[in-house]
């Protein structure tokens, strides 16, 4: 058994049930849990390893519930970033079909690089796009995702409508429906974990209510209930989509997921920018989930997610990157300043404190992804998913009145420390495992490959 203790940090930021905050706390973890919070006495034995917690904040690792990796091999794309969704997505799409399974390993090793350096030891991905001739490009994200050490939930997306049914993306990257649904029980058989700590979780994601059929909708929560597994799509980004649904199914979008059986409680929805005081009702009363993706929502000027109304309402909320396209960046600790901020522009200045746009990041991406018994709190018998922010820094200088606060206020860029499971992960606010420099070329060479005229 190997012991650590992160002795004395500043503040220990539990985010318990009470949301503690424990001046001068220490942490033991043996393995790959937490056994012992708080200030030390005889009962602790001697630890392997101690970490210093002097000028140092602890808290749980954040948890990202929706990204899509891919994507950063596309950012900052010419002729893409003026562009409002369904404009985006239609030219993005005819780069995006040239993905293959090596530009989605190397991808998602970078966005979990990025996502672990910045606070995420967590990460959902929703996974849509399928070129033809790639039966394994599924399985080439979860490769390149977990050999970063990320505790993950890949959500197996599909398209069903191209543009000749009515859809947005081209024929060659959508499946028919048996195929899809075949593969979906295939990856679920081969990587979905069940155990409470489980590293790999699979979802069932088909991208959106304007890219499938209702029947694969349909199938879908069959599919979900037959294996006890988590369902994630987009809803409610824009009025365009709103308009969509109503012309092509004649109802709004929650109303069309309520019609669809989707409004449960082991189904969550990235965005959820646009919705009336019904819709809000509906999907509170069903205890759904939500990813709030404020950058994403500011660049494609998307609109404002009302996340303390639906947080009131009953919705479980938590906070998200979204694809590199449209952020353009895998920076979680930046998310949760941008949550904060946009907030206060669309309701007030008390809209969201610091402390709950940590809340959301943490222990409300737990509850979004069902994992609260194990992840998203310091607390004994929780995971040892633990980061740290050093205080130490110019951008700190005159904050330490309130260091929790400070983290999102000023503007916290990069954690020192990140462990996932037990592991060490980050350190001094490098990554410790492989050689991120060769990555970051191959990523640009598969880039510049793919964004080439």
């Amino acid at each position: 058994m190997t012991t650590t203790r992160f002795d004395r940090f500043d503040v220990v930021v539990t985010m318990d049930a009470g949301r503690r905050e424990i001046g001068g706390g220490s942490v033991l973890v043996e393995d790959r849990s937490i056994v012992a919070v708080g200030e030390p006495d005889e009962t602790w034995p001697s630890p392997d390893r101690v970490i210093d917690g002097r000028d140092k904040i602890l808290l749980p690792g954040m948890v990202n519930t929706h990204h899509h990796f891919y994507q950063t091999l596309f950012r900052n794309v010419p002729g893409a970033a003026d562009k409002e969704l369904f404009d985006w997505l239609t030219f993005l799409y005819e780069r995006w079909k040239r993905i293959d399974p090596d530009a989605v390993r190397v991808s998602a090793s970078i966005a979990c690089s990025e996502l672990l350096l910045s606070g995420a030891t967590t990460s959902s991905d929703h996974f849509y796009v399928f070129p033809e001739d790639h039966p394994d490009i599924f399985d080439a994200e979860i490769e390149g995702a977990t050999r970063t050490g990320i505790r993950f939930h890949p959500c197996r997306g599909s398209m069903s409508l191209s543009k000749k049914d009515g859809g947005l993306p081209p024929d060659s990257v959508v499946q028919d429906e048996d195929t899809i649904l075949a593969d979906c029980q295939r990856v679920i058989e081969r990587y979905h974990d069940r155990d409470p700590s489980a590293m790999v979780r699979v979802a069932i994601a088909p991208c959106s209510p304007f890219s499938v059929t209702d029947d694969l909708m349909r199938a879908s929560t069959s599919l979900a209930d037959e294996y006890g597994v988590l369902l994630h799509t987009h809803l409610a980004e824009t009025e365009d989509e709103e308009a969509f649904c109503l012309a092509s199914r004649g109802a709004r979008p929650v109303d069309l997921m309520e019609e669809l059986g989707w409004l449960r409680d082991d189904a969550w929805f990235a965005h959820v920018v646009h919705v009336s005081d019904d819709d809000i009702g509906k999907l509170g009363a069903a205890g759904a989930g939500m990813s709030h993706c404020p950058s994403s929502n500011m660049a494609l000027g998307s609109g404002i997610s009302p996340i303390r109304r639906l947080a009131d309402a009953g919705v479980h909320v938590s906070l998200a990157v979204d694809g590199s396209a449209s952020n353009d960046s895998s920076n979680m600790i930046r998310e949760v300043r941008q949550a904060m901020l946009l907030q206060r522009v669309g309701v007030g200045a008390d809209a969201l404190s610091a402390r709950d746009s940590l809340f959301l990041a943490t222990r409300g991406g737990a509850e979004v992804l069902g994992r609260d018994d194990r992840i998203g709190s310091i607390e004994p018998g929780k995971a040892a998913d633990l980061i740290a922010f050093d205080l130490h820094d110019i951008a700190f200088a005159g904050a330490r009145t309130d260091p929790v606060a400070a983290i999102v206020h000023c503007a916290a860029d990069r954690v020192s420390l990140a462990m996932v499971d037990g592991t060490l992960r980050v350190e001094e606010g490098r990554l410790l495992d492989g050689d991120l420099d060769a990555l970051i070329r191959r990523q640009n060479e598969i880039s510049e490959r793919l964004n080439r005229r």
